[in-house]
Formats: structure tokens, C-alpha cells, sequence
């Protein structure tokens, strides 16, 4: 099975979300995410077997206890530039405490065999993803006439392991385990 842990996006954050994905859809024809599937990525964990997935489980109970934080979704982009983009974003902001966590995560997982991350954690939403060229200029012009970039703020208290099926029709994701920072 196809595994990540995410930290989940409150209802009120999403329908902005969903309101400003609206509006830019018109812009551009790329795969815009559904609202539903928007989430904070702490790690990609991929293909795993099925009959390991409790030792998945008992790596994430082990992490340290930690107090909430709070975490800002403002701004959009494009990875990995505006120029030739493959995937455009709503930005993640929040205090260390989110970095650290993906470390700690990273580091429990590969004591078990998941392969440990290469690249520096970058916090995103991913909005749309550009499979193929086309033309974008509408889309940075209705960017650029957005009236705010700011898609509200939320505490986190915990985090999920989520398992993905990828489907012709996109990615359909359910909730395998949660944790809470604090017992």
C-alpha cells in the first residue's frame, strides 16, 4: 500500500481554498486538486507492505511528545519555478515546530526501512499539478489581480498516516491512524 503522514486542513481554510481554486480554474487547463484532498504532507512514506503496517504505526507512537502549533496558509507558487512549473502551491507557514516534526518523522520511519528524505522539507498545499506545457500567462495574470493571499490560520494538535490509491480518476486518500501530540 501507498502510505504518507499529513496534518489535516480545517473545513473553514479548505473552502477558501476551494473558493480561490474556483476562481483560478477558468486560467489555466491543469490538474487542480480536489479541495477535499488538500493536506500538509510531513512525510511521503510510499509503497509499503501491507503486512508491515503496524510497525509503521508503532514508529509514529514513538515520537516525541509535543505542545501545538500554529500554522499560517498564505502566499502561492510554483515548484520548482513560474517559468516551467510542475506543480503550483498555497504556501505553509508555520514555526519549527513543523520542521521538526517531519524530521523526527523521517528519521523514526527510516529506522524501520523507509527510505529517508533527500531534499529539505518545503511545507506546501499542492493546488494543481502541470503535466504538460500550456499556456499559463492567464493564470499569473489572475494571480497577480488576487485581492489577498491569505487562507487563514489553524492550530495543529496532531497528525495522521494516511493511505493513497491512485485511480484514473485521481488520488483517493483514507485515514489509517491518528496522533495526538499529547496523550
Amino acid at each position: 500500500m501507498r502510505l504518507f503522514t499529513a496534518i489535516d486542513i480545517p473545513d473553514d481554510v479548505i473552502r477558501r481554498l476551494e473558493g480561490l481554486i474556483e476562481e483560478l480554474r477558468p486560467s489555466a487547463r491543469i490538474a487542480w486538486s480536489p479541495p477535499a484532498n488538500l493536506h500538509v504532507t510531513t512525510k511521503f512514506i510510499g509503497e509499503w507492505p501491507d503486512e508491515k503496517l503496524d510497525e509503521i504505526t508503532a514508529a509514529l507512537r514513538g515520537l516525541s511528545r509535543r505542545d501545538p502549533f500554529s500554522i499560517e496558509i498564505r502566499g502561492v507558487g510554483f515548484f520548482p519555478n513560474p517559468r516551467s512549473p510542475r506543480v503550483f502551491w498555497a504556501g505553509v507557514h508555520a514555526p519549527g515546530a513543523l520542521g521538526e516534526l517531519a524530521l523526527e518523522t523521517d528519521r523514526a520511519l527510516a529506522r524501520i526501512g523507509v527510505p529517508a528524505e533527500t531534499r529539505a522539507f518545503s511545507p506546501h498545499l499542492t493546488l494543481a499539478r502541470i503535466k504538460t506545457p500550456v499556456p499559463l500567462d492567464p493564470l499569473h495574470k489572475a494571480i497577480a489581480a488576487l485581492e489577498s493571499t491569505d487562507w487563514g490560520s489553524f492550530t495543529v494538535d496532531r497528525f495522521f498516516l494516511y493511505r493513497s490509491r491512485l485511480t484514473p480518476s485521481g488520488s483517493i486518500y483514507t485515514k489509517l491512524s491518528e496522533f495526538p501530540f499529547a496523550p
